[in-house]
């Protein structure tokens, strides 16, 4: 739960490095939370069928939407790439599959242009 938190903390810091494990732990978090208010909006009956969408979990990925894209900025940055790597996530299937494997990648060792390296304060 702290690594969510963390990630909330750093709402729009697009500055700096997050780690594999940070962005990781943010993505499963992120999701428990939203299919728990997707099955409470079912069982409420606040989902919308015709724009298939929720009221509780349209407004939290809303609410998350700023911090999950900074926080990916943040893990590009960590694998030595432009926050600009971002816009790949236009490109329908491609783009998200590249930006799936810059998540994955490790850490570039010691500090790079983003700042150093977040594993050395571990």
């Amino acid at each position: 739960m702290n690594w969510y938190l963390l990630a909330l903390s750093k709402y729009a810091v697009v500055s700096g490095r997050s780690r594999r494990k940070e962005y990781w732990m943010f993505v499963l978090i992120n999701l428990l939370i939203n299919v728990v208010l997707m099955l409470v909006d079912r069982m409420t009956n606040l989902y919308s069928e015709s724009w298939e969408v929720g009221l509780l979990s349209g407004v939290y990925s809303l609410f998350v939407l700023i911090p999950s894209v900074t926080l990916m900025i943040r893990r590009l940055h960590d694998s030595g790439r432009s926050g600009w790597w971002f816009l790949l996530v236009l490109l329908p299937v491609i783009g998200t599959i590249m930006l799936f494997i810059f998540a994955i990648l490790d850490s570039s060792p010691g500090a790079n242009e983003y700042g150093p390296n977040p594993k050395e304060f571990v």
